[in-house]
Order: C-alpha cells, then sequence, then structure tokens
C-alpha cells in the first residue's frame, strides 16, 4: 500500500526541467561527422507526413552500455551530465512506414552541429538525424534542428531520481508520471521503450502534423503497460 501511495504522489508533482542536462559546454573543436545516406537496409523512402514522433533517450542508461562508454562527449562527464537528450524529431507516415533519407545530405554546418550538441551530444547522431529524418522536412539543415531542439525544450519531466528508487514501477505508472509533468500530455500519447531486463531507454512523444500531441499509433509499439521498468539513476 505504501509502495502504490509512492507511486501516485509521483504522478502528482509538477514537472522539472532537471532530467535534460543540468550543465553542458560544447569542445572546443567539433569532430566531422560521416556522410550518411540510403542503404539497401534502410532505403530511400518518399511518403507523405501524417504526424511525428519526438525521441528522447534516458542518457544514464546510454551510458552504461559498452557503446555509450565509447562516448567521451555524452558520458566522459568532462562536457556536461546528461538525463533526457534529444535522440530525434521523426517524420512518420499514414500507416507502418515512414519518410526516410528523402533527398542527399550534405554535411551539417559545424555552427549548427554546436547549437545542437548541449541536446544531442553526438556529431554522428546530428548528422544521422538530419540525413534520415531532417531531409523529409526541409531543405535547410538549421531549420530541422532548430524545430526539433525548440520541442526538446518545451518538455518537462517528473523526478527521474525518486521514480528510479521506486521499486515495482510499471510503465504505465511511469508515463503517468511523465504525462502529469506535460500540458496536455496524456499516457496514451507517448510510448515507453526499455532494454534487457525491463531498463528504460527512450521515451517517444507522439503528434499530430501541427506537432501537437496525439494519441499513439497501436503499431508503433513500445513496452507493455503492465510491465515493469527500471530507471538506471544520473
Amino acid at each position: 500500500m505504501l509502495e502504490r501511495l509512492v507511486v501516485l504522489a509521483l504522478i502528482a508533482m509538477p514537472g522539472t526541467a532537471l532530467a535534460q542536462s543540468t550543465q553542458c559546454s560544447p569542445p572546443a573543436r567539433i569532430e566531422r561527422p560521416d556522410i550518411e545516406g540510403p542503404s539497401a537496409k534502410e532505403p530511400r523512402r518518399i511518403l507523405p507526413i501524417g504526424s511525428y514522433t519526438l525521441a528522447l533517450s534516458w542518457s544514464p542508461q546510454y551510458c552504461s552500455t559498452a557503446k555509450g562508454g565509447r562516448s567521451a562527449l555524452q558520458c566522459g562527464g568532462r562536457n556536461g551530465r546528461f538525463g533526457f537528450t534529444l535522440h530525434g524529431l521523426w517524420p512518420d507516415g499514414f500507416g507502418k512506414k515512414w519518410p526516410q533519407y528523402c533527398r542527399a545530405a550534405d554535411l551539417v554546418p559545424r555552427a549548427v552541429i554546436r547549437d545542437n550538441l548541449c541536446a544531442t551530444p553526438s556529431v554522428q547522431l546530428i548528422q544521422h538525424e538530419w540525413a534520415k529524418h531532417g531531409t523529409c522536412m526541409t531543405s535547410k539543415p538549421a531549420q530541422y534542428f532548430d524545430r526539433s531542439r525548440a520541442l526538446y525544450q518545451s518538455i518537462r519531466y517528473p523526478d527521474m531520481g525518486a521514480l528510479a528508487r521506486t521499486r515495482n514501477l510499471t510503465v504505465g505508472q511511469f508515463a503517468q508520471a511523465f504525462a502529469r509533468a506535460n500540458r496536455g500530455l496524456k499516457p496514451d500519447m507517448l510510448r515507453v521503450t526499455t532494454m534487457r531486463d525491463n531498463w528504460l531507454s527512450e521515451v517517444w512523444l507522439c503528434m499530430d502534423r501541427a506537432m501537437k500531441f496525439a494519441r499513439c499509433p497501436r503499431h508503433q509499439g513500445g513496452a507493455p503497460v503492465a510491465s515493469y521498468v527500471r530507471i538506471a539513476p544520473r
């Protein structure tokens, strides 16, 4: 009973921005990313845009993995401490397929990369998001990332530290807490993705063509609401 009351209290708590980067300073030297484009596995796909997804990654979990351990910018601690980071703004289609790699993508200008490293602390991921998703929305990288960053910066978060300490936290309870922190967001307007052993990986926020929160389509997936979710502490 006490555990249930703790969860209900967390759901009712006002939102906080503390789950974003609490400190961030881009490096003096910005590395050059690799050009990315369509492949046999990830083909070019030009489709009408029916909705959008704003994908947010829980950085503490990513940094606990072998791949994350190699990311000095995001996980080394020299350039900042990160909570939720911006994976990307993704255009979706009207069904299970989505547009991607809509046009050839040049390198993202270094000034644009620098402006976005505190939201997406990976030079190559910034290049990837522009090539795969941004080219289907605009012809200018700055416009795509300005919109993505503005949406990311508008999101508020529940007390992730308290949620990380909550035993037997379900995906549904986490979704309620996250939704409660954001005006107009309901639990069925987000998807929670988890990794092995139910560790929180990402939160996907579903939006309509006007980029307002909307109910997620059934095919979008995510962890079942009744399953448990574990949150890596910051």
